[in-house]
């Protein structure tokens, strides 16, 4: 399978030329300095956990670490694990209202992932759980290393692409893109720092809200 290296210029706002699919890149959303600060005080403070997931049929733990946070009572699940929010934590809080301003989209939830080291990877996978809804936004923000990111498009994984995902930006997946294709980050042998992955989701509100 050919892979496509997107090099995306330097702008403040990047369109992928997918088809079938809405994605954007914003390097650089979060300057340097405070993406420093949300970093740390992410690995510091942080309630991580790794836990379980059934791959293939498989239970094994998950090659990361997750956090999870959101509006109190909204729920996700995904891979045999279920997830009740009980609120938000500040920074975390700052940086979706950032986000919300920026994009003008509104999200409830977030799904934290911490990659150690070149070994922690996440999976081909889609985010299409019914309860993200037929066309989800979904708003991928990266802290730390440097990590390659890539989409292939389903039923044809020749036509697939590669970027590199930089310290403070954001990758904005929305419209079909989950229906038509997945995306994953895999392993590397290179050796690398610490990556923080913060994944923004609007997600039903509890019954009695």
């Amino acid at each position: 399978m050919s892979t496509r290296q997107l090099d995306l210029p330097a702008e403040q706002e990047q369109y992928l030329p997918l088809h079938g699919a809405s994605v954007s890149y914003y390097p650089g959303f979060f300057p340097n300095e405070i993406a420093d600060g949300y970093r740390a005080g992410m690995i510091e403070y942080l309630d991580w956990q790794q836990l379980p997931i059934v791959l293939f049929g498989k239970r094994m733990l998950q090659p990361r670490l997750i956090a999870w946070f959101g509006d109190p009572g909204v729920r996700y699940s995904y891979s045999g694990n279920h997830f009740e929010a009980t609120g938000w934590i500040e920074p975390l809080g700052q940086i979706r209202r950032a986000l919300q301003q920026r994009l003008g989209i509104s999200f409830n939830a977030v799904l934290c992932n911490r990659y150690r080291d070149g070994r922690d990877s996440m999976g081909w996978h889609s985010d299409d759980e019914h309860e993200l809804g037929a066309q989800p936004v979904i708003a991928s923000v990266s802290f730390g290393a440097v990590r390659q990111f890539r989409l292939r498009e389903k039923g044809n994984t020749s036509r697939s692409v590669k970027m590199e995902l930089g310290h403070g930006s954001v990758l904005v997946m929305a419209g079909d893109t989950q229906k038509n294709w997945q995306h994953c980050l895999p392993r590397t042998k290179n050796a690398c720092a610490e990556r923080i992955n913060l994944t923004f989701r609007s997600l039903p509100a509890p019954c009695n809200q």
